[in-house]
């Protein structure tokens, strides 16, 4: 290890390596003993001073995570209960208007009908807002990801599969299904 008679330090980790050894032909035994104990001794507190303010650092950053999961659980939670509050806002001016129709004495039936077909497009508004889109299904060919066949028509009158009537609107959230449509399916047996 040594190069031209030099020591090699290259690996060493000269700041916390042992001074060297005195010579002990000038100390008398008890001198030499009770320095190292007395070296071991301090060295050992040290050791155990760090080890318990080691300790210490881990019991806080331990309640310190469990603090913050149990805050981030509670967040989530206030976050499930309330997030439907911005669409119940969008909705409660519909809800103002069919009170409004309730209320509202001495119309003919054609004020009534149109007041209702003010709010179904009030309605149908505040859903397109909040991502609701209804489901095109009659005249498409049958799409069992997007259709409920309630019932099969034989018919040469239409394509085999193709939706012949809605019986309920089917629909979507953004790219999510909400609710299929129900359809009558027609069957060509010469197609």
């Amino acid at each position: 290890m040594a190069k031209n008679g030099k020591s090699e330090t290259r690996g060493l980790d000269l700041e916390h390596e042992l001074p060297p050894a005195e010579d002990q032909t000038q100390e008398s035994p008890a001198a030499s003993t009770s320095a190292p104990a007395s070296d071991v001794q301090s060295e050992t507190q040290k050791l155990k001073a760090e080890r318990d303010a080691l300790l210490d650092r881990l019991a806080r950053l331990q309640a310190e995570f469990e603090n913050a999961r149990k805050r981030a659980a509670r967040e989530q939670q206030d976050y499930r209960e309330y997030a439907v509050a911005d669409a119940l806002k969008s909705l409660l001016p519909v809800l103002d208007s069919f009170e409004r129709a309730l209320h509202a004495s001495g119309a003919d039936s054609n004020d009534i009908r149109s007041g209702v077909e003010l709010i179904y497009k009030q309605l149908q508004d505040s859903l397109t807002k909040l991502g609701v889109n209804p489901i095109v299904a009659k005249g498409q060919t049958f799409d069992p990801r997007f259709h409920q066949a309630i019932e099969m028509v034989d018919t040469e009158e239409a394509e085999d599969h193709e939706v012949l009537e809605e019986l309920q609107r089917g629909y979507k959230l953004k790219d999510r299904l909400l609710r299929p449509s129900m359809v009558k399916v027609a069957r060509n047996p010469k197609s």
